[in-house]
C-alpha cells in the first residue's frame, strides 16, 4: 500500500495548485496552501478547497511533502528562510517545480536532512481543473539523488506524468531548450499572423493553423527532414524576394525572418550565394 503523504502548497500560481490537484487526485491531501493575493487565494479555493490558507511556516508545519511553486529567482530565499526558521527539517520531502533549476536551490533543506526533488512538467499550465488531466503522459525532468530519486519518479507516476531524469549540470540548457521551443514559437506565428493581418487576411491564426500544426507535427518526428520550401529546395532568389517584401513589416520581423533563415540554412548544409548573402546584411 503507497503511504499517504500530507502535501503543503507554497505559492498559489497556476502550476502549483494544478500539481497540488493532481495529487489529491492520486490518493494524497493538501492540507495547507501558502496563498498571498486574492487571485492566489480564489485558485486555491477553486482547485484545493480543503486545505488551510495559510502561511510558508504553517504549510511546513502541516505537511510531509513541501511544494515549493514560487517564481524561479525566490526559490533559494524561501526555502532557506524556512529552514533557519526550523520549519523544515528531516521528515519533510521538499520538491519545486522549476524547470531551470535543479536540487541546488535546495541545498539548505537538504542539509538538515529533507529529501530534495526537482520536478518540471513539460506543459504549459493555466491554473484550471482541466489541466490535471492533461497531465496525463506529460514529461517531467526529475531531478533527485540517492533515496529521492525512487520516490521523486513514483511522485511523476502517481500524477500520470512520465519521469525523465535531467542531470543538475543540464537543468538550465533543458529549459532553454523548452523556451526556444514554446515562448519563441509564440513571437514567431505572431509576426505570420501581424503579417497576414496587414494584408488584410481576416482571422489570420485560422488562416495558419492546419500548415503550423502539420509543421510542428513533421518536426516533432523527423527533426531537419521535416523542412519544406525556398531553403530545402536551395530556392534563394526567392529568400531575396522575402528580404525585399519585409522592409515594410512592423517591429523585428524581418530581423527574426534574417536570424531563422540564417539558423535553417545552416542546419540544411546549403551553401550561401553572394548576392543572398549581401541581401542579409542590409
Amino acid at each position: 500500500m503507497k503511504p499517504h503523504l500530507r502535501v503543503g502548497l507554497i505559492g498559489a500560481g497556476r502550476a502549483g495548485t494544478v500539481i497540488a490537484r493532481a495529487l489529491e487526485r492520486a490518493g494524497h491531501s493538501c492540507v495547507a496552501v501558502d496563498a498571498i493575493s486574492d487571485a492566489a487565494k480564489a485558485r486555491a479555493s477553486q482547485l484545493l478547497p480543503s486545505a488551510d490558507i495559510t502561511d510558508a511556516v504553517g504549510v511546513c508545519e502541516a505537511a510531509d511533502l513541501v511544494v515549493v511553486a514560487v517564481p524561479d529567482s525566490s526559490i533559494e530565499a524561501v526555502v532557506t528562510g524556512l529552514v533557519n526558521a526550523r520549519a523544515i527539517g528531516a521528515r519533510h520531502v521538499v520538491m519545486h517545480l522549476s524547470g531551470a533549476h535543479g536540487t541546488g536551490v535546495l541545498q539548505s533543506a537538504s542539509a538538515v536532512g529533507a529529501m530534495v526533488i526537482a520536478a518540471h512538467p513539460a506543459m504549459t499550465l493555466h491554473g484550471r481543473i482541466e489541466d490535471v488531466q492533461r497531465l496525463e503522459h506529460c514529461p517531467f525532468a526529475v531531478t533527485a539523488e540517492g533515496d529521492a530519486l525512487p520516490i521523486a519518479q513514483a511522485l511523476i507516476i502517481e500524477l500520470g506524468g512520465e519521469p525523465v531524469v535531467v542531470a543538475e549540470a543540464d537543468r538550465m540548457r533543458y529549459h532553454a531548450a523548452l523556451a526556444h521551443a514554446s515562448n519563441h514559437s509564440v513571437t514567431l506565428v505572431s509576426q505570420s499572423m501581424e503579417l497576414l493581418a496587414d494584408i488584410g487576411i481576416d482571422n489570420p491564426g485560422a488562416y495558419l493553423r492546419q500548415l503550423v500544426n502539420a509543421s510542428v507535427e513533421h518536426a516533432l518526428r523527423e527533426g531537419d527532414r521535416a523542412l519544406t520550401g525556398p531553403i530545402a529546395r536551395g530556392d534563394f532568389a526567392t529568400i531575396r524576394e522575402h528580404l525585399q517584401a519585409l522592409r515594410s513589416a512592423r517591429g523585428s520581423t524581418r530581423k527574426s525572418y534574417v536570424a531563422l533563415a540564417k539558423a535553417t540554412i545552416e542546419r540544411q548544409q546549403r551553401e550561401l550565394d553572394a548576392d543572398t548573402l549581401k541581401a542579409f546584411d542590409e
